[in-house]
């Protein structure tokens, strides 16, 4: 039976060449993406920023909505069309999108790297073509590219211009070859579909938004619909899979209770199931940790 532990952990996000977390502060934080500096919103930095001025080519300014609206400010020559980062070897584009992200999320490196130490030296024989992994919720396949290192992976989101992104980026890095399914469909939709077809992945990784739409309009809202989707997840890992990964973003939850949930849908499984925190280090020799997200995690110490 999987362990639930109820200490809770922080996971940790380093800059690296093309990112870095300059400042936080007064609600907003300041960013390094490649050669470009941004000043995005950031309601849990409740401090005082560090620098007294921060010399940014770009500015989110959001909305008076609750939707997520607002709009970009420039002071300085961006690359409408987006530039190239790289961490390993995985390169993408990034671009100032219209909902305030850069075309991916530089929290969630501590998970990829988390990831592929579960998948390093798995069970899965080379003649099976390695460990199988499905993304949901994949976005622009920066995730599912570190992955595909380790075996074929599928790579889902109802955005189709996610989707087309994922594969330029999958080009640009030269990984056109590599076993990577890319679908548009509805999370819930798709994943009811594998357990029908008695499917199994080695790892599961959902980083799912707290509303949303699929490509037919079907509608998303966290609290209602993930518990069915991890119930379907659970359903395609065995005692030989190797780890499931939820992150949520802006919700009023604690991580112990996507633990909880975790532990419900996964205890007939060994293993353990952890909850925390994810958080960015500032760029500073005793840098602030700014939080960004909750996840919870199940991984299979027997199956290594």
């Amino acid at each position: 039976m999987a362990q639930l532990i109820l200490q809770p952990q922080l996971m940790v996000g380093e800059g690296w060449d093309d990112f870095a977390l300059l400042d936080s502060g007064n609600g907003r934080k300041f960013e390094r993406y490649g050669d470009y500096r941004f000043i995005r919103p950031e309601p849990q930095a409740l401090w005082r920023p560090r620098q007294s001025v921060w010399d940014a080519q770009g500015e989110f300014v959001p909305g008076s909505d609750e939707e997520g609206g607002g709009r970009w400010l420039y002071n300085g020559p961006v690359p409408r069309d987006g530039w190239e980062l790289a961490r390993g070897e995985v390169r993408f584009n990034a671009s100032c999108t219209p909902f305030r992200h850069l075309g991916f999320f530089p929290d969630m490196a501590p998970v990829w790297d988390w990831m592929g130490e579960q998948l390093e030296g798995g069970s899965a024989a080379a003649e099976d073509g390695g460990s199988s992994t499905l993304n949901l919720f994949g976005y622009t396949g920066v995730g599912s590219l570190a992955l595909s290192r380790f075996g074929p992976v599928t790579h889902l989101d109802a955005s189709k211009k996610s989707v087309v992104q994922a594969r330029a980026n999958a080009a640009l890095s030269g990984m056109e070859d590599r076993p990577i399914r890319w679908i548009v469909d509805d999370a819930v939709k798709f994943a009811a579909r594998e357990v029908r077809r008695e499917k199994r992945y080695d790892g599961i990784i959902l980083d799912p938004p707290k509303f949303g739409r699929g490509p037919e309009g079907e509608v998303w809202r966290l609290e209602e619909g993930l518990p069915g989707l991890i119930a379907d997840c659970a359903r395609l890992l065995d005692a030989q899979s190797r780890f499931l990964f939820l992150t949520v973003y802006a919700v009023r939850m604690s991580s112990l209770a996507l633990a909880g949930l975790l532990h419900e849908a996964l205890a007939h499984l060994p293993g353990v199931i952890e909850h925390g925190d994810l958080a960015i280090r500032e760029e500073a020799e005793d840098g602030r940790l700014l939080p960004t997200a909750i996840f919870a995690r199940w991984h299979n110490r027997l199956a290594a």
